[in-house]
């Protein structure tokens, strides 16, 4: 049996990971600062739920001994992006150097770059380069927007749909190609059998795009509740972005300005090590219809 740490393995995508590697007999160590709120994930056979802060380097060092597999899959959509996207995959990356561990995989984002408009992007994109620089060897994966059964994407907007009459919607023209949580977690796991992905990055796409007000409507209709939604200019879009994030609403304005880049894969782009892409319209009803 391998020893695999996941650094975020309690949340959507770290949940949905460690699932698949309990049932490929891996002995899961799952970080995470309550207990409580990892409760699910307590009753894998093979995975332990501990209190730790994964911020503290000792504690890291001490979470890194004897692990065959680290994975790094923190990531928040407002909030401290320095400490959160930059600092702690630098301070993961080295404490795996150093214990020695022999496959590193980092979760980033699609369309990180260091010229991005946003925050997010931009300190996406210093993280991967933080990671890099202490542990070469890292496979590192750039996923579009993830959705799949209880995520705070395509989930959110049935919420917000089943309280709203009326849809004004900043960016509607923002384009995405959102990829199935299990296609990303297939991609993962399909790199350890890989060798040849070590230091490589790569990029995780569905196979269609979408405008931002194609996949509202979508989710409306799915849902059983479809609205109007209006189309907001640029002006205003910034404006509901500002107060909503006086609010602590869904949406910020450096989330507006992520929007301004295509979060789509290049032409031609398919998963890698020959996994097929699922499309959003075979899983989404599962989830959306009775929602």
């Amino acid at each position: 049996m391998k020893n695999a740490l996941l650094i975020g393995g309690t949340g959507f995508l770290g949940s949905a990971l460690a699932c698949r590697l309990a049932s490929a007999d891996f002995a899961l160590t799952l970080p995470t600062r309550r207990r409580e709120r990892a409760k699910p994930l307590t009753v894998l056979p093979t995975a332990s739920v501990v209190e730790a802060d994964v911020h503290d380097e000792a504690t890291l060092a001490r979470l890194m001994a004897g692990q065959d597999l680290v994975v790094n899959l923190v990531g928040i959509l407002k909030g401290d992006f320095q400490r959160t996207h930059v600092e702690l995959p630098g301070k993961v990356a080295r404490a795996a150097a150093q214990a020695g561990v022999p496959r590193l995989i980092h979760v980033s984002a699609l369309a990180a770059a260091t010229d991005a408009p946003s925050h997010y992007l931009r300190s996406k994109a210093a993280g991967e380069a933080a990671v890099k620089a202490a542990y070469p060897e890292a496979t590192i994966f750039r996923p579009s927007v993830i959705f799949g059964r209880g995520d705070s994407f395509l989930t959110l907007f049935a919420d917000l749909l089943r309280l709203a009459p009326v849809v004004p919607l900043a960016c509607p023209e923002a384009r995405f190609q959102p990829v199935w949580v299990e296609d990303v977690v297939a991609a993962i796991i399909a790199s350890l059998a890989h060798p040849e992905s070590k230091g490589q990055t790569h990029s995780l796409c569905g196979p269609r795009v979408y405008t931002l007000r194609e996949l509202i409507a979508y989710t409306g209709w799915l849902s059983g509740h479809p609205r109007p939604i209006i189309g907001l200019p640029r002006a205003l879009s910034y404006l509901q972005a500002w107060l909503m994030e006086l609010v602590g609403g869904p949406m910020t304005r450096d989330n507006l300005r992520s929007m301004q880049v295509p979060n789509v894969c290049p032409a031609g782009c398919t998963l890698p090590f020959g996994l097929h892409a699922t499309p959003l319209e075979a899983v989404a009803p599962g989830y959306l219809v009775t929602h």
